[in-house]
Formats: C-alpha cells, structure tokens, sequence
C-alpha cells in the first residue's frame, strides 16, 4: 500500500491503475486487484452493483462494500454535474455524455426528456417517468405538454436499460411513434431517442427509426 500512496504522491491520482485507486478505497493492495479481475476489469460493471453484491466480491465485508458504493456515487454526481453544465446539444454522442453518467449505473429505469430551442439550446432536462428494472411507465401527453409550456420546438427523449443492452423493446418503439405523432401536431420534432446501457446505446435517430 505504501507503494501505491507514494505513487499517487509523487506523480498524481491519475496515475494509478483502477485497482490501484480501489486498493486505496479499501486499504488493500491484494483485494483491489481481485475486484478489478471478478469485475472483468470494468469499472461500469463494478459500478453497476448494489451493496448486497459487492460485500459477497472476494469476502470485502460490509464496511468496504459501503466505503466503495460510496466512492462510486461520488463519481457519478461529478461526472453528472460536469455533464449537466453543457447548453445545447448536437449529436446522440451529446446526449449519451450528458445522461450515461446519470442513468448507467442504476437498477432501475428512468426516462428524461430534453427540451430543446431551434437552435438546439438546452432549455430544461426533466425526469417523467421513474420504473422497475423491467421498464416504466411514460405519459407521452405530458411530455408534449411541458414542451408547448416551454415554447420548446424540439425535444430528445432519453432512458436506460438495467439490463446492460441497448436494444429497443416493442414499447420502446411504440411509445417513440407516440411522442413523435404528438409532438408532430404542435410542428415540435422529437430529434432522437437514446437507450443508455452499459454495454453502449441505441440511437433511434442513427438507426433511421426517426424521421423529419
């Protein structure tokens, strides 16, 4: 461990590997390692467990597994914050970096809707709809009318899937029909939805799911 604290002295925090930064968080070199390898050395699925799950990693214990879910959500409101101080948006990549830091990592589905001026400005981000971890529950009415209360004229929809894969359900695709028919009759374009997943996303806009 001191190896590893001299390093981060000498050379900065950003030098560290990820199990050396784990090591960190639960004061051993030996166990910070074995989480990287029982994780497949990803962070976003280590990110990706609850307490329950992570105190049976490599026998890490109540206290540890707290001290690391900790450390995990930290990281995911700064990135959250960081990504949220952005004002318009351009492509799904846009999109992606803005919500992935928000929905990965979560056991649950949410959806969010971004309200957007001609120009693509970011008017309001706005969380409609909280489910399970097989789906939820969205009100398309409502979405169009927040966008008509917000003289938005374009709008992004986006959610995440718990299950790791991007891939669009039945419902997916009908609720994205839905909200583009709306949104059509008051002439607001729904630009694009996203699928947020751990293993990457699905952009209805990209696989020409979603016309103008």
């Amino acid at each position: 461990m001191k190896n590893i604290v001299d390093k981060l002295l000498s050379r900065g925090s950003q030098s560290l590997s990820d199990a050396e930064l784990l090591a960190l968080v639960v004061g051993d070199a030996a166990l910070g390692e074995a989480l990287m390898k029982d994780c497949g050395g990803s962070l976003a699925r280590l990110a990706g467990q609850d307490v329950a799950r992570l105190r049976m990693m490599e026998g890490l214990g109540l206290r540890r597994a707290v001290r690391v879910a900790a450390v995990i959500e930290l990281g995911r409101r700064a990135a959250a914050e960081s990504a949220g101080q952005k004002s318009d948006i351009s492509t799904s990549d846009d999109v992606d970096a803005l919500f992935r830091p928000l929905l990965v990592g979560l056991q649950h589905e949410e959806c969010w809707v971004v309200y957007l001026t001609a120009s693509n400005r970011i008017i309001e981000r706005q969380q409609v709809s909280r489910g399970g971890v097989q789906g939820t529950v969205v009100d398309f009415r409502l979405i169009v009318k927040r966008a008509i209360e917000l003289l938005a004229t374009r709008l992004v929809l986006v959610h995440n899937h718990p299950s790791g894969t991007a891939e669009p359900s039945a419902q997916d695709k009908q609720l994205t029909e839905r909200i583009a028919a709306a949104a059509s009759l008051f002439d607001i374009q729904l630009l694009d939805h996203l699928i947020i997943a751990r293993g990457g996303n699905f952009s209805f806009r990209r696989e020409g799911l979603i016309h103008f």
